[in-house]
């Protein structure tokens, strides 16, 4: 059972708290939006790892985080935390922003004092920051999403602060893009591919990411309170707030639990595997200039912010799985966009669409994933640490042993032909799968009819275990 306070049904959210809350993932997803677009890009151009070095860098680095999260969400939810503090929370949040402000900036400047060692030196080097790294990364996460049914007193003020907190994930993105667009832009190899001479660049980008994320995160941690100072709770409590809640045992034995995991993995393979193999699709398939690496990726978020704002009408119109086939269908149209690559005007133009499908799909998508997950856990917020830690983790393993596949597979010993379109396979047939997956797992929920301004659910005898989740999502027009 969970030691936090009930949720009170008169306590609402001030624009102060949902403001200050909604900035405090903005490290996490600035440093994020590096690891994932410029990692691979860093250490194959600019290090010059080989493909399946640049690939064990993020594979230890994903498998970490995965193990992190789980066991930062256990922590949190339980009586003997290593963090002993009525503020646990925020006291992980803490210790996950110190780990990532002394190590992040680390992973992305040439191997101090060992610059000149052997590649699997240096990867023994670049593994410590990376591990320190994903650990705090984990904790601010986990602490951060599990204070989402703490601060919120109801499944609308979670759904709305879940979708200010991405409005900041974007904006956090979009940032990155601009930042490295300046940067590149502003050097002398702006019409080059990228290189070792590019050092320099990527240096000042990641200071200038961890600086403004710390900015926020202080902005996050005084002005959240996690504890609330609540009189006479026990006589506010509702029969609903009494009852049995599930841990960790209880969500191990529920289906439902695996299948919206499978949903949110299948989500995140769409959604990470795009933002990772666009820049070596620009730089090793189709050679464009080092600008293109942030003009590209940039053009991607901006999509994929829009359509996020067009979500919630949506809901109001069509049934969830259309819109989840919507998504889909917009993951698929830029895979098959990619085949014709070959004219210039694709190289100017036809890049940028690609691009501004791939990130309204992905947008479409983690929406609904990060929804779905929040109306899974519903009042169980005492173990919805656990719940973030494993979604979180099937999603950080599959991400790492795809890229390591991905990487390992991608070798001299190809043809030239099919060295060249490598990276063009794996952003049509891969993330064009993952989409097609995470519609499948999704499909045998939509039993529901709706029309527009209601919602009519229709529910199986083998579904009634799922009730609460289906009143939750009913409430939140997430079934409509």
């Amino acid at each position: 059972m969970s030691s936090y306070p009930p949720i009170i049904n008169g306590f609402s959210l001030s624009w102060r708290e949902k403001l200050c809350y909604s900035v405090g993932h903005i490290l996490n997803d600035l440093c994020a939006s590096m690891w994932f677009t410029y990692l691979l890009v860093y250490f194959h151009y600019v290090l010059e790892f080989s493909d399946s070095l640049s690939g064990v860098i993020l594979l230890i680095g994903q498998i970490v985080d995965g193990v992190a999260t789980p066991f930062v969400g256990i922590q949190i939810g339980s009586k003997f935390s290593f963090i002993c503090t009525e503020n646990r929370c925020k006291g992980w949040y803490l210790f996950g922003t110190i780990c990532v402000l002394f190590s992040f900036p680390f992973i992305f400047q040439p191997c101090l004092g060992c610059q000149d060692s052997h590649k699997w030196a240096q990867l023994i080097y670049y593994a410590a920051f990376v591990t320190i790294f994903q650990i705090g990364w984990a904790a601010v996460q986990i602490s951060h999403l599990t204070l989402i049914p703490i601060l919120a007193k109801d499944d609308r003020a979670r759904t709305e602060i879940t979708s200010y907190r991405y409005a900041c994930t974007v904006i956090s993105n979009i940032t990155v893009y601009i930042i490295t667009w300046t940067a590149f832009g502003l050097s002398s190899s702006a019409t080059s591919t990228i290189s070792p001479e590019n050092v320099d660049q990527f240096r000042k980008i990641v200071f200038i990411a961890v600086a403004i994320g710390a900015t926020f995160s202080a902005i996050f941690f005084f002005g959240v309170k996690e504890n609330r100072d609540v009189t006479s709770e026990s006589q506010e409590r509702t029969q609903s707030q009494e009852k049995q809640l599930k841990g960790i045992l209880d969500w191990l034995k529920e289906w439902k639990f695996y299948k919206v995991a499978l949903l949110y993995m299948s989500t995140r393979l769409f959604v990470n595997l795009s933002q990772v193999y666009l820049p070596l699709y620009l730089q090793d398939t189709l050679n464009l200039p080092s600008t293109t690496l942030a003009t590209v990726p940039l053009s991607l978020f901006v999509s994929g912010l829009f359509a996020s704002l067009l979500i919630r009408p949506l809901r109001l119109l069509l049934s969830k799985k259309v819109i989840f086939s919507i998504g889909v269908i917009l993951g698929l149209v830029p895979s098959i966009l990619i085949w014709y690559d070959s004219s210039e005007v694709y190289k100017q133009y036809g890049v940028y669409l690609v691009a501004i499908l791939y990130g309204a799909a992905g947008s479409v998508l983690l929406v609904m994933s990060l929804a779905i997950t929040a109306a899974l856990i519903g009042d169980n917020i005492g173990s919805g640490g656990f719940v973030y830690g494993a979604m979180s983790f099937t999603d950080k393993l599959s991400n790492g042993l795809a890229v390591f596949l991905i990487q390992s597979f991608h070798s001299t010993s190809l043809s030239p032909e099919a060295y060249h379109g490598y990276y063009k396979w794996i952003l049509s047939v891969v993330c064009g799968s993952a989409a097609i997956l995470g519609l499948l797992s999704a499909t045998p929920n939509t039993l529901d009819k709706c029309r527009r301004g209601t919602v009519a659910v229709e529910v199986s005898e083998n579904d009634r275990e799922a009730e609460p989740l289906l009143r939750s999502l009913r409430e939140e027009n997430l079934l409509a």
